[in-house]
């Protein structure tokens, strides 16, 4: 499926739409509680309001022929920056955002929050956006047709600062985190209208397949594709992640 080249748009009244259900969702999960061996959970749509509330408004306010789907926020990506996969570098130099970021209700002490002050750089994210700006000239040129987002906006730790995944909570506490999710990413498909619904990484992948159809067989003009997650727990994804996400891409006709 080759595409038109997009241009780059940017629609006051779109992101206020996106926004309003970004609101609902992070208000949503706000009211959750969660058991051990989670102790601390941060809601980077809270604190890092401000920060996520650019990205959207910069670089998100139109419709896109790609929707790229995370997971989660990471503890020194989305966490610190309130941008999926925000690595810090690339949040300030390539997408050129500035704002205040708060603090956390309860801060883990190993996992503090220091927002764009912090030194810690977010593999997952570094390696996305270095992909992304190796391909494109631009972030502008990026977001004329593409965009991204997490399924899930919360972080989970335990006590001893390990990061917990959504997939591994309980059933009663991730259905009810999920139908709050599911509502968002359904809310967001229709406002963006993708022809592609790429997951990054197996639970993103799984999530659109459940939601949406599985690959191959989507009705219409959707159609969903699948990338490595550049997550360095993955061995695969050290042996020369950006070469087969590259790959993945070409084979599955979204670039």
């Amino acid at each position: 499926m080759r595409r038109k080249k997009a241009q780059f748009q940017a629609d006051p009244a779109f992101a206020k739409s996106v926004l309003a259900a970004t609101a609902s969702l992070r208000d949503g999960v706000a009211g959750l509680e969660f058991q051990e061996p989670v102790t601390h959970v941060y809601n980077p749509l809270q604190y890092a309001w401000e920060m996520h509330a650019a990205y959207v408004a910069r670089w998100g306010a139109s419709p896109r022929g790609v929707l790229f789907l995370g997971m989660n926020p990471g503890p020194w990506g989305m966490a610190q920056t309130g941008v999926p996969f925000g690595e810090v570098a690339a949040v300030t130099r390539w997408l050129g955002l500035q704002a205040e970021v708060g603090k956390p209700t309860r801060e883990h002490p190993k996992r503090p929050v220091e927002g764009l002050a912090c030194a810690r750089s977010e593999v997952s994210g570094r390696r996305l956006w270095e992909f992304f700006a190796a391909k494109f000239p631009s972030a502008r040129e990026f977001f004329a047709d593409h965009f991204i987002l997490n399924y899930c906006p919360l972080v989970f730790m335990e006590a001893g600062g390990r990061n917990r995944t959504p997939d591994k909570l309980p059933a009663p506490e991730s259905r009810a985190l999920f139908a709050l999710c599911d509502t968002y990413l359904e809310k967001l498909v229709e406002l963006y209208q993708p022809q592609w619904l790429v997951g990054i990484g197996g639970f993103a992948s799984r999530k659109l397949d459940g939601m949406f159809g599985k690959r191959g067989q989507q009705p219409g003009n959707r159609r969903l594709g699948t990338i490595l997650h550049p997550s360095p727990a993955s061995p695969a994804a050290n042996r020369g992640w950006a070469e087969q996400a590259a790959a993945q891409l070409q084979a599955q006709g979204i670039w």
